[in-house]
């Protein structure tokens, strides 16, 4: 046997049965005998692919805790390995299209958007002269992301205007024909520059790939050289790309193993192409169905399958159901039934958890709340609440824009001191919280700052000096009070005054061409204010500080790059403050609870349907939180723009309504089946009749609640 198909629905076993055909895969090929020359000088590794980030990190300790292997292993997503690719063959690919030779530099998302807004800037003023309403932003990331289902798909980029004319007919107004050809000839012109210049965005590596690698005979020469063994988890989330790919080693008679959740699909309108992977079990020699179940499937299967039929009937909760409800009350003797809003819904749903923790034993690390959106709010209220009764919260993934980290806001607030010409980018108010954030923390009282705020803001009146193009801190007795702010509190100052004089001392000391970037000032800000004089700097700041300077490196790579493409050389002021205003928009993020490091050993987990699906773990206890939302339907997560007009099996077919009601029934399907494959001993609803805007919540899981009220 050369390959092996693996489906079942979540929790049956297929990573485990991975893992054993590894093993075993390992044994036959280390008992082989050598051939007369011995090894070749390189061994070919074993590729295993695995559908995110999370669970190639799972999966890695699992292989190193479970087989005993000797042969080198590559572990990599299926967009992470194709950018690999690309950029190991990157010669391949500009001989063909006849580029400048240069190495390739990958473009954030965040990067992407602004490049491509500054490109395509002309075209968007006509566009929302001529449709009055349409939002810029979203215009432009709607459009990168169709080159990303194209590229993932394997579809050609000038296929693109076709299909949406096919595929989105008299969509919002006439000249929708003509907006889907700008849409085409704008990611036509977009593609061209990125590749002038060595750009790679996530679109244009799938493009390249598909293309200009895949089907090339001599990079699938080495290709095959380089991989005697492929292991693929969970392709239900994969995209059509990797399908190829799969199709290449298998055609090779490379050894192959494959699972698939048929009831996963949690990227199903994020490029992810389910059905154009399932076909690709024709090709496998073995296919395997593991028919086990998992959590509460069996208890919970009749009720779910009553709950996503067209006429669902109100059934009897079993006891490892349970809903949080709230009484009702009497107002002026007349009993009347008052909508239980959300905020009650979050005191009730921590209340139902601290008393499960503190008076039924059940450990914080049991239990995960799952929703199918957290705001702000909702996040901020179960965190205080749980934390004020010593129980942690371990927010998965919770992605702040870096400007609502005081540490980010006060070093951008001190780089409008180093260079000039950016005092309209500052103001006292920022000032103050530079010097609060800035100064060391008093002994013996840390966290507290040695300037407090009010002394700030006195500083910042007094000793801030307003001017366009040269802004700058006084020296602190040029204030007539300044003896009355106490030794520590002007020494602090000091030191900050004289870092600012000093930076701005040496650049002015060097020519521009030779003078340090503004990244090399933040970073020896990093150090000499957050260095050794701040060792309490909690794990979640110093992530937002390192998120900080890969950006700030990462947008003067993207500058240079630029400047030696041919665009105007602009002064460090000015790209300073490009970077600035980049970040005060608030569309980079930074996760503030990586996930190895800094997070609680026993804590309740809190997270999205998304976030949960794709980190593909289990708990004995899941509360089920905004149980009446209608976002139960949709997973979770918002698709892409178009994203149906690219899967393969209906390429640029219009989505009639019966078509999207369907879509949604079988996704909450899979979505609850999945759920409650994950859950072991007790599943609580929480609903509140209240959405966060006031509207009454009747989503698909309503009958549920009501079950509960007639049971």
């Amino acid at each position: 046997m050369r390959s092996l198909w693996i489906s079942g629905s979540s929790r049956s076993g297929k990573t485990q049965r991975l893992l054993e055909m590894f093993e075993q895969w390992t044994g036959q090929h280390r008992s082989l005998p050598l051939p007369k020359q011995g090894r070749p000088a390189i061994t070919p590794a074993v590729l295993v692919l695995t559908a995110s980030t999370a669970n190639q990190r799972d999966l890695s300790d699992r292989l190193l805790a479970e087989v005993i292997s000797h042969e080198p292993i590559v572990m990599k997503t299926p967009i992470a390995f194709m950018k690999d690719e690309v950029s190991l063959f990157w010669p391949l690919i500009f001989q063909a299209l006849k580029l400048n030779a240069q190495f390739p530099l990958h473009l954030r998302p965040e990067t992407e958007q602004e490049l491509a807004t500054q490109l395509w800037r002309s075209h968007l003023e006509d566009l929302q002269r001529d449709n009055s309403g349409m939002m810029e932003y979203r215009f432009v990331r709607d459009t990168l992301d169709l080159l990303q289902l194209a590229g993932a798909g394997g579809t050609p980029l000038s296929q693109i205007a076709d299909l949406l004319c096919a595929g989105l007919p008299g969509l919002c107004w006439d000249e929708q024909t003509d907006i889907s050809c700008q849409r085409g000839e704008l990611l036509q012109g977009w593609h061209t520059w990125c590749l002038e210049r060595g750009f790679l965005s996530y679109g244009v590596i799938y493009d390249l790939y598909s293309h200009y690698l895949l089907g090339n005979p001599s990079y699938e020469v080495q290709l095959l050289r380089r991989y005697q063994a492929v292991f693929a988890d969970d392709l239900d989330d994969y995209p059509a790309l990797a399908a190829d790919i799969l199709r290449t080693f298998l055609d090779h008679r490379v050894y192959c193993v494959a699972t698939y959740n048929i009831h996963g699909q949690s990227r199903l309108g994020l490029n992810a192409d389910p059905q154009a992977l399932w076909q690709l079990q024709e090709q496998f020699e073995q296919c395997e169905r593991l028919n086990r179940t998992a959590g509460l499937t069996e208890i919970l299967t009749p009720l779910l399958d009553s709950l996503v039929s067209d006429s669902p009937q109100l059934l009897n909760l079993p006891p490892t159901v349970e809903v949080v409800q709230l009484q009702q009350t009497r107002h002026d003797r007349i009993e009347q039934y008052l909508p239980v809003s959300r905020a009650s819904l979050l005191r009730a749903t921590a209340d139902r958890i601290i008393r499960a923790v503190q008076e039924e034993g059940v450990r914080a690390a049991d239990i995960a709340v799952i929703a199918p959106g957290l705001d702000a709010i909702a996040r901020y209220t179960l965190i205080d609440i749980l934390s004020k009764n010593q129980i942690a919260v371990e927010p998965l993934n919770e992605q702040r824009p870096l400007i609502t980290s005081p540490l980010v806001r006060a070093l951008l607030t001190l780089l409008t001191l180093v260079y000039p010409n950016l005092g309209h980018l500052t103001e006292r108010d920022r000032i103050a919280e530079m010097l609060v954030v800035l100064s060391p923390p008093l002994p013996n009282r840390s966290p507290a700052a040695t300037i407090d705020p009010v002394r700030a803001g006195l500083l910042s009146d007094h000793c801030y000096h307003f001017a366009p193009d040269h802004p700058h801190l006084l020296p602190i007795m040029d204030y007539d009070r300044w003896d009355r702010f106490g030794h520590q509190v002007v020494t602090a100052y000091e030191q900050i005054y004289t870092w600012i004089e000093r930076q701005r001392s040496h650049l002015a000391q060097h020519p521009p061409q030779y003078a340090e970037k503004p990244a090399q000032v933040l970073n020896r800000a990093i150090q000499d204010f957050f260095g050794a004089t701040r060792p309490q700097l909690t794990y979640g700041e110093l992530s937002v500080l390192r998120e900080l300077m890969e950006t700030a490196q990462h947008f003067w790579d993207v500058e240079r790059r630029l400047e030696q493409s041919g665009s105007p050389k602009r002064t460090a002021s000015e790209t300073l403050e490009q970077f600035i205003k980049l970040l005060r928009r608030g569309t980079i993020t930074a996760n503030a609870y990586p996930s190895r490091q800094g997070k609680p050993d026993n804590a309740v987990l809190l997270a999205t349907i998304y976030q949960y699906r794709t980190l593909r773990r289990s708990h004995p206890w899941q509360f089920w939180l905004d149980v009446g939302s209608v976002l139960w339907q949709e997973g979770g997560a918002t698709g892409l723009f178009a994203h149906h007009l690219f899967w393969r099996d209906r390429l640029g077919q219009p989505w009639s309504p019966e078509e999207q009601e369907q879509d949604k029934r079988d996704r909450l399907n899979r979505v609850l089946r999945d759920l409650i494959a994950r859950v072991d001993q007790r599943l609580i609803l929480c609903h509140s009749e209240l959405a966060v805007n006031g509207a009454e919540q009747l989503g698909p899981l309503s009958p549920l609640v009501q079950s509960a009220n007639f049971s």
